[in-house]
């Protein structure tokens, strides 16, 4: 039986050209050698898996090789290069610095640089994992990194360039490796699976790219394990099992149902998906993943950003068709604040359910009703001087009370043409006990500079004056506060801490402590706004009364001081008295 060969080691590239996107750095270097223009230093930084050492090991052969091709690559036939091959060349050494990191690993080095080249044009030196020198090492190291002899060249490798020092960084050419394509790792497991007679969907290949994460190697290995389990037929539900990866029809499945606000079809799907064994924030980077990639199909531009096979394109594109990018965008921020605070929660799955649910509620609040849509159209949009969220006032219809002939005329169904509209908000006396402004709008029509502006008319607000007693006022009270903790912790606490007197005329009596609390006008006109929609009664003034504190006198003699404690312990006097004591002045 022969030893079994990973896929990583068997077919890793012997040329420049089976290199696997890095074409931009092998055609560097390959320039770089038929040009004769070779650095003495080279410093290949970049992930795991991307062929940083593979690129120093085809580098060092090719400019060693005694026949090279025009295309600048090893023949693979020369002395040299069979020497490489049966890793057997006096003139190619590799350094693991991970192990050999000390300052007498790099002097043994320096010593062996002396030594010219015996078969081929110049010795090369392969340092992998060059960060983990230690200090003294790199310092040891720079002098003959500057200066080498001309037949010796250094090849640097690492995966943390932060870590090297500076004044090393300086003496190399650097060249940072990116991340392999989902595209290219699949054309190349597709070409590895020709290779060994495998049988393997380009799905289940596009989910090993994936999970590998840019890196070649990995998804090699992967590909090795699954073969190992499915033998010579690869599907994408033996790739999904195997690597405890959730399926795609989840999320599409999930998204349905949330664009339909079908909230239990969407517990229970969410529910399936952990009996499965998945984990909860899993689940919920997945999904943002999933709705990260329906909004990028939503525009032909970002549709390249997408690193899936084309099958799922497709599948993607149909969904995203019938996504609004509105609730893409907000159940994005939703899932991304899950994600933030999973980790914290206590209720980890009731966290993501809420989440879920505030995604199915997104359908609903971005349907208006025709009612709405008339009335919006019907009016103009006049913006409330407070950004706090209370309760709307009682739909009354303000041209109940305006003469037909005073009624102003919408521009929006006007014979005349389109003119400038502008809103303004003027203060007025609102509830002058607290000093507060009730918000008054008047609409301006500029025609042109010869006519003169037009301003209509105030309209009166109808009076509601419901009679309210104290049990449902505090009851009010009490709600408008802990609604507005969310808005303005202090004042809802300060609210809280008063209780209310209903008097009369509509008028709302309460003792304060000070009157700083109600120097903020925005928040007490939201309390007041709150009060008059809960009770139902628009002519509601506050009216606080401010304690007054009995003016107390400071000791500061001690004859002061024992008046004012005789004053509180009546017994000190006494026994002063008895014993004939005088206070000190």
């Amino acid at each position: 039986m022969d030893n079994f060969i990973v896929s990583a080691r068997k077919y890793r590239p012997a040329t420049f050209d089976m290199v696997v996107g890095q074409s931009a750095i092998t055609s560097t270097l390959k320039n770089a050698i038929r040009n004769n223009i070779l650095a003495q230093a080279f410093l290949f930084t970049g992930p795991r898996g991307v062929g940083k050492t593979t690129c120093a090991r085809i580098m060092a052969k090719t400019i060693n090789c005694l026949n090279p091709t025009p295309e600048m690559e090893a023949c693979d036939q020369c002395e040299s290069c069979v020497s490489f091959r049966n890793s057997a060349s006096f003139n190619i050494h590799e350094l693991d610095a991970a192990s050999n990191n000390s300052v007498d690993d790099i002097r043994n080095l320096v010593d062996q640089v002396r030594i010219p080249p015996q078969v081929g044009k110049y010795k090369i030196y392969i340092i992998d994992e060059v960060h983990m020198l230690s200090s003294a090492a790199f310092n040891a190291f720079l002098k003959t990194l500057e200066e080498p002899p001309a037949y010796a060249k250094f090849i640097l490798a690492t995966t943390e360039k932060h870590k090297i020092i500076p004044t090393i960084l300086s003496r190399c050419q650097i060249f940072d490796f990116k991340r392999i394509t989902v595209e290219d790792i699949v054309g190349h497991l597709q070409y590895v699976a020709d290779k060994e007679a495998v049988i393997a969907e380009s799905d289940a290949l596009s989910v090993i790219a994936q999970k590998a994460d840019g890196a070649l190697r990995d998804a090699l290995s992967i590909f090795d394990q699954m073969v190992s389990f499915s033998g010579n037929s690869i599907t994408y539900k033996d790739v999904i099992d195997n690597l405890n990866v959730l399926d795609y029809e989840y999320y599409f499945r999930i998204t349905d149902t949330m664009l339909s606000c079908l909230t239990s079809d969407t517990l229970l799907i969410l529910n399936d998906i952990i009996d499965n064994g998945f984990d909860g924030q899993h689940f919920i980077n997945g999904l943002g993943s999933h709705l990260r990639n329906l909004l990028v199909s939503k525009d032909a531009a970002t549709v390249k950003l997408l690193e899936v096979s084309q099958s799922l394109r497709d599948r993607y594109a149909n969904q995203a068709a019938q996504c609004p990018a509105d609730f893409l965008l907000k159940a994005l921020n939703i899932s991304n604040q899950c994600d933030l605070n999973y980790s914290r929660s206590n209720n980890k799955r009731l966290l993501i359910e809420i989440s879920l649910l505030q995604i199915c509620g997104i359908m609903n609040q971005s349907a208006p009703s025709a009612n709405q849509t008339q009335t919006a159209l019907a009016k103009p949009n006049v913006s409330a001087t407070a950004s706090h969220s209370v309760p709307a006032k009682p739909n009354v219809s303000p041209a109940m009370n305006v003469p037909p002939q005073q009624k102003p005329t919408s521009p929006a169904y006007s014979n005349e043409p389109a003119k400038e509209v502008s809103e303004k908000t003027q203060p007025a006396n609102y509830v002058s006990e607290v000093g507060l402004s009730k918000p008054k709008t008047i609409r301006t029509i500029s025609i042109s500079e010869a006519e003169k502006p037009k301003v209509v008319e105030e309209v009166e607000e109808v009076v509601i004056e419901t009679s309210f007693d104290n049990e449902q006022l505090r009851a009010a009270w009490k709600d408008f506060a802990e609604t507005y903790k969310s808005t303005s912790p202090s004042f809802a606490s300060a609210m809280l801490r008063y209780q209310p007197e209903a008097g009369a005329e509509s008028s709302v009596q309460f003792q304060v402590d000070n009157g700083l609390v109600f120097g903020d006008k925005l928040n007490v006109h939201a309390l007041l706004e709150y009060l008059k929609s809960s009770l139902k009664n628009n002519q509601i003034k506050l009216i606080p009364i401010v304690k007054e504190k009995s003016a107390e006198i400071e000791a500061y003699t001690d004859k002061e001081k024992f008046e004012k404690m005789a004053t509180h312990r009546p017994m000190l006097r006494l026994f002063k008295d008895e014993l004939g004591l005088e206070a000190e002045i």
